[in-house]
């Protein structure tokens, strides 16, 4: 097997974080305009994270809080576990098609 086929049969990063037991996490996220407090803006954010936790995305919006200037609103929070351990079976055959 040469180089290029060995990357190719290696599982993608993303595969092996669900593996881990993270989850496909997207966060919609209203915050206040720095300027003009009376308007608000939303951010959309989506990341692989561990539910019930959530600390990748709790380390995003520390960030956000200390580097950012726009204040928080309010943060809806949705997940899903793309693959589950239930859902994985071994093949008993390969077929092929032409």
């Amino acid at each position: 097997m040469t180089q290029k086929e060995s990357e190719k049969a290696k599982p993608s990063k993303d595969f092996i974080r669900q593996m881990q037991g993270y989850s496909l996490t997207t966060a919609q996220i209203f915050y206040r305009l720095p300027d003009y407090h009376s308007l608000m803006q939303e951010y959309v954010w989506q990341e692989y994270d561990m539910f019930p936790d959530f600390p990748v995305l709790k380390k995003f919006l520390t960030f956000w809080q200390e580097k950012l200037e726009g204040p928080l609103h309010s943060i809806y929070v949705a997940h899903t576990k793309l693959i589950q351990p239930a859902e994985m079976k071994m093949l008993d055959g390969e077929f092929v098609l032409n």
